[in-house]
């Protein structure tokens, strides 16, 4: 009878054990959920479509340009000073409508930073008190502006635009393996408290157990009331081990499912020990990699956003400098153009035999005394592209040196995770011997303690291994935005 009861006992067990090994969530599983749905995520995805937006503002500059402007209407009416030819003054009333409208075509130069133009105007003009009416226009118009001798942005604009569009793409493939490392140190925080809440839970019962076990030792003079008393001491320190595990694992629990994003529920009660954990699955296996340095260093330098960062910012240095220069020169501006006119009380009079319009004019500027101003800041901005041109070359210093370290980190922990895995092998069978030689009393009361320290350090060392492996991994992969396990480049 007490065979079946037994077995049936044990069939009870195993169902239980694998109905929760059924609803654990792996480590690829949370990751997917933080990409999907995480806030995180979606600040990332909302920043990148403010880049793209901004690059094709910028796209757009360089492509022509329709615009209609005007006034209409522009009506007054009141009184003006009239200056008679006696040198008397006299307020005349005016009522009058002065519209006009505007129509142009324009299209940037970038190598120059001129701006060509193509312009249509028409100008009416009603007189109310005479009840005259008259039109100006210009049928056709082309005309020039171009800066000489100035600084121009838009030719510097075509070379670093581009850069900061490819950064910016680049840094939304960076946020999410940021979210993907978040994820994963908040998912290694919950299973180590998972695991000391598993230590907790079974010490406790062990503890219990060997507790009982001690007092029918006492009433058979096998063992010390010394002893008893510390047994009892480890069953009161257990469970106060056990309160804190759960409390330790209901916030850990609640901090992933807040990034993931996950919905609390009412049942989510920290100060309770009661919130549904998540049970987590351990990530045991672990991708063989063999990473060489110079590879992920040249993955890192083709897809960083730090890396077109760097030419970024060398290029706006270059670009201050020679602000800085022009700005404070000979400046001038060439302006011309070439077209029809006419006028006449009709609006068809404005297209029946037009007159050449032609216009010229070369406005400049030539600081003659500064009193060193503009020495100043051209010197200011040659200091300045010194400093970024230092400032880049030991960035790129310390960006080699991080993807040299974190290689040989990734390779090192690999290692440990295969030791760790060992040494709680071990201590497990140590522990289970060390218990039954005491059941037998063929052993102490402290070196059972002694067992039992060594064998949760054990499992704690080897979560904690398989831990640092994980952020290793990701972080890696944050760093070269490459997938060394699939040997190719990171895409989202």
């Amino acid at each position: 009878m007490n065979r079946y009861f037994l077995l049936i006992f044990s069939l009870l067990v195993s169902i239980r054990q694998l109905s929760a090994q059924a609803q654990t969530t792996t480590l690829n599983e949370v990751l997917q959920l933080a990409q999907l749905q995480s806030v995180a995520s979606k600040q990332a995805n909302t920043q990148q479509r403010t880049n793209v937006w901004s690059y094709r503002s910028f796209q757009a500059q360089f492509k022509p340009q329709l615009s209609l402007d005007g006034s209409l209407p522009n009506f007054t009416r009141s009184y003006v000073q009239v200056t008679q030819p006696d040198g008397n003054i006299r307020f005349e009333p005016v009522s009058y409508n002065n519209s006009i409208l505007n129509l142009s075509l324009s299209q940037t130069i970038a190598p120059t930073g001129g701006t060509v133009f193509i312009q249509k105007q028409l100008q009416r003009f009603d007189n109310f008190i005479q009840g005259s009416t008259l039109y100006n226009g210009i049928p056709f118009g082309i005309g020039l502006s171009q800066p000489l001798f100035q600084f121009n942005q838009m030719r510097w604009d075509r070379k670093i635009q581009p850069l900061l569009f490819s950064e910016g793409n680049q840094q939304l493939i960076e946020s999410l393996e940021q979210v993907s490392l978040t994820a994963t140190n908040l998912y290694f925080d919950l299973l180590v408290a998972q695991v000391n809440l598993q230590i907790a839970e079974t010490n406790r019962a062990n503890n219990d157990t060997l507790y009982q076990i001690a007092l029918h030792k006492l009433e058979m003079g096998k063992i010390s009331q010394n002893d008893l008393l510390q047994l009892q001491l480890s069953v009161l320190n257990a469970e106060k081990d056990l309160a804190s595990a759960r409390q330790t694992a209901a916030v850990a629990s609640l901090k992933l499912k807040t990034f993931v994003g996950y919905r609390n529920d009412s049942n989510d009660q920290v100060g309770t020990g009661q919130s549904r954990s998540l049970e987590l699955a351990i990530p045991n296996q672990i991708p063989d990699l063999t990473v060489d340095v110079k590879r992920a260093l040249g993955e890192a330098v083709a897809n960083r956003a730090g890396a077109i960062g760097f030419r970024r910012r060398l290029l706006e240095a270059e670009r201050d400098l020679e602000k800085a220069r022009k700005n404070n020169g000979l400046n001038a501006t060439l302006t011309a153009g070439y077209g029809l006119s006419n006028q006449g009380p009709n609006l068809i009079d404005v297209y029946i035999r037009p007159q050449n319009r032609e216009y010229v004019s070369l406005q400049f500027t030539l600081p003659i005394m500064t009193w060193g101003r503009a020495q100043a800041l051209v010197e200011t901005a040659r200091a300045n592209r010194e400093l970024a041109q230092q400032t880049v070359e030991q960035d790129k210093l310390t960006f080699e040196q991080e993807i040299f370290t974190q290689v040989t980190l990734l390779h090192m922990l690999n290692q440990q995770v295969t030791l760790t895995a060992k040494a709680d092998q071990i201590g497990q069978k140590r522990y289970q011997i060390a218990q039954d030689r005491f059941k037998l009393s063929d052993l102490s009361v402290t070196d059972l303690g002694i067992a039992t320290q060594e064998k949760d350090r054990a499992r704690r060392d080897a979560i904690l291994a398989l831990r640092d492996y994980w952020q290793a991994f990701y972080t890696l992969r944050l760093l070269t935005l490459y997938d060394f396990e699939t040997n190719q480049k990171i895409k989202y």
